[in-house]
């Protein structure tokens, strides 16, 4: 197999989500000879909630890896911080990783995927991110994996050379934007990217996500995407700090590996024409919206 990169988890309050996620992981290809950093994030309050320690717990049990460290924060950091912290460490030392968070759950063959491209794009300097989800749009057109603009964050891989480029000052990103860039940056407008920089700037929502998209897009970067997901998001079940109940992420996974890769480096055009339709229809009728309205109300 080619070299087993290390694997991030980044865990906070949720423990019956983080033992879902470790179980899934190790039955990967690959899992026991890999090595896993844990970050658990601290609880907002003085000391540990209950729940937070309930996670550090499923921590500590014998998971089927060929290392664990567990990073236990003392106090609250945020997603965002967390992983901005977690990632920046482990590029140091090890060059690349593959990163997921504690509502991802991977299909067995997820981390072989995730390796055989981090090694067969390591020198490609135009990719800079390997996703692993991706939304149950129309691939008829597509071949197994497709490079694109799109940044999926529910999990996924890259390395030094790319992570150097995040931009976490979000005035220095809007500063590189025209409304030219903006319409590529949102797929036509059709994806509401440009309105969550707007929320970072004013301090209304706390994304490393959209700012690590924002970092490759700027760099003229592209990523390599699966045309099916690889790993099942259940994360938006209302549990979770930063999502409501929410059918968008509700996907087919692949039950196969992915063994052909795209040996064309430019935008797939039906791979940006997909995604922009999905993008453009996402909320459904009238009804499907004022349904989800009403759910995330009630919730």
């Amino acid at each position: 197999m080619e070299q087993l990169s290390p694997i991030i988890l980044f865990a906070y309050n949720r423990p019956e989500h983080t033992r879902r996620a470790l179980e899934a992981l190790q039955k990967n290809v690959g899992a026991a000879d890999s090595i896993l950093y844990v970050f658990a994030d601290g609880a907002k309050h003085d000391g540990p909630t209950q729940s937070v320690q309930q996670v550090r717990d499923v921590l500590k049990k014998a998971w089927a890896f060929k290392a664990v460290h567990i990073i236990e924060r003392d106090r609250n950091w945020g997603l965002a911080n967390n992983v901005m912290d977690g990632v920046g460490q482990v590029m140091k030392e090890h060059g690349r990783a593959i990163v997921l968070e504690d509502d991802v759950l991977f299909a067995p063959h997820t981390l072989q995927y995730f390796n055989e491209a981090l090694t067969r794009y390591e020198k490609e300097e135009k990719i800079m991110h390997i996703g692993g989800f991706m939304y149950e749009l129309d691939r008829s057109g597509l071949d197994e994996a497709f490079v694109t603009r799109y940044v999926a964050s529910q999990a996924w891989a890259t390395w030094s050379r790319a992570w150097q480029h995040f931009e976490p000052n979000i005035d220095q990103i809007i500063a590189q934007f025209d409304e030219a860039k903006i319409a590529a940056f949102t797929f036509d407008h059709t994806m509401n990217f440009w309105r969550t920089i707007l929320q970072q700037q004013k301090a209304e929502v706390d994304s490393w996500a959209v700012r690590w998209y924002a970092s490759v897009f700027l760099k003229g970067g592209l990523a390599i995407e699966p045309s099916q997901s690889l790993i099942e998001n259940i994360g938006h079940d209302g549990s979770g700090v930063h999502s409501g109940i929410n059918t968008m992420f509700e996907t087919s996974i692949r039950s196969t590996p992915i063994t052909r890769f795209p040996r064309d480096l430019t935008e797939n055009p039906a791979g940006y024409a997909a995604l922009r339709h999905f993008f453009k229809h996402r909320k459904g009728n009238l009804f499907q919206r004022a349904y989800r309205f009403a759910i995330n109300k009630l919730r």
